[in-house]
């Protein structure tokens, strides 16, 4: 039997996964679209955030994107910077996947400020440069820019050209010094115990190479109807030996991250940090990142079946789902202690997303998902080099 028959035999043939996706992203658009109009019309004052607790679930949407971003331009230059050809076959998706998901983090972060087209001017102009938060959208901006660059230049063919290689490696540098810069303006906030610590940009380093991982075992082997049967010898190759290698190395220094923080926080007698860790260990959000989320996915990946799609595609998407909580409780929960109380207050504060603010995301996410299959159906994500 030929693999297009098999593909189309398969309950999850590549068609159907690629209408659904389709259906998906139209849905989502819509009703994110109808956030948007919110948003215009009320301001922030339909976001649940406050004074005191400003940075809410687009923030954490947004530092989850474009950490992910980063991590597939890591995969991606495995190939492309450090010459590992076995993952040649996956570059170029990585590639394209990491531009989309850097839009998906600018989109959550343009409508959680209000005005988006308002910070694409003001930004750059003010001259902040004792702020962390201005070199980091200086950085990601030159990212960006080397990014689209890098993906016309090999949907050209141009892989391995000296133009295309300094390209190459000039985003992979940007992207690691926007990427330290993020967890920078976490990591230098005194006034929150929480996310203060050198090692911030570090923990993002390593989850951000985690998210673009997992984002690759789930999507690529959705692509291919989760079946590898359907790959090239390539993809077959990268996806079933490679990767799943690398992400339960990866996954294993997370779950440790994961732990030795949250040790460190019920033990510690500050209360800044203390408080919100207990608040955040005793929530089911919090078991289900680590047990369901990361826990499981790391013996799957240890297990004989780590190189099937279905496993892979479940553990992908558990662990994204994991990192997207992570996030979310790392940008809110260094804001529940109210600022400069500490100690001396003793309820956190109280935050639920509004319906704009999961609206906010969905239209975001929405976007992405179609801008991905678009690239899908037009742009030869499969090619490689020798084609």
């Amino acid at each position: 039997m030929s693999i297009n028959s098999q593909a189309m035999e398969s309950p999850l043939s590549v068609s159907r996964i690629s209408n659904l996706r389709l259906v998906v992203g139209v849905v989502g658009l819509v009703l994110g679209m109808v956030a948007a109009m919110a948003l215009l019309s009320g301001g922030h004052a339909t976001f649940n955030t406050s004074s005191t607790l400003v940075w809410g679930l687009p923030v954490s949407s947004y530092v989850f994107f474009v950490l992910t971003s980063t991590g597939l331009t890591f995969v991606a230059s495995l190939a492309m910077v450090f010459g590992m050809k076995d993952f040649y076959p996956i570059a170029k998706r990585c590639v394209w996947g990491a531009l989309i998901t850097l839009i998906i983090g600018f989109i959550s972060l343009g409508l959680e400020i209000g005005n988006p087209l308002r910070m694409l001017w003001a930004i750059p102009t003010n001259m902040a440069v004792t702020s962390p938060l201005w070199w980091m959208g200086l950085f990601y901006l030159a990212y960006m820019v080397l990014l689209i660059g890098k993906f016309l230049l090999i949907n050209k063919g141009d892989w391995d050209s000296s133009q295309s290689r300094m390209i190459g490696v000039a985003s992979l540098i940007a992207v690691i010094i926007a990427h330290a810069t993020l967890g920078s303006v976490f990591g230098m906030m005194g006034m929150r115990p929480f996310w203060y610590g050198p090692m911030v940009p570090v923990y993002f380093l390593i989850t951000a190479f985690l998210s673009g991982l997992a984002f690759i075992m789930l999507f690529i082997n959705l692509d291919y109807g989760v079946d590898q049967a359907n790959m090239s010898d390539g993809a077959r190759k990268a996806m079933s030996q490679h990767v799943p290698t690398i992400f339960a190395i990866v996954l294993g220094l997370v779950i440790v991250f994961t732990i030795a923080k949250t040790a460190t926080g019920l033990w510690t007698n500050m209360t800044e940090v203390k408080v919100p860790t207990v608040h955040q260990v005793s929530s089911l959000l919090f078991n289900f990142e680590l047990w369901i989320g990361m826990v499981l996915p790391f013996f799957l990946m240890l297990s004989a079946k780590r190189s099937d799609a279905m496993v892979q595609v479940i553990a992908g998407g558990l662990v994204i789902v994991a990192l997207f909580i992570g996030r979310y409780e790392y940008v809110v929960g260094g804001q529940l202690v109210p600022l400069f109380k500490g100690s001396w207050e003793q309820d956190l504060i109280a935050y639920t997303p509004s319906m704009t603010e999961i609206g906010i995301v969905v239209l975001a996410v929405s976007i992405g998902i179609l801008l991905y299959a678009f690239g899908d159906k037009k742009l030869s994500l499969s090619a490689t080099p020798n084609q």
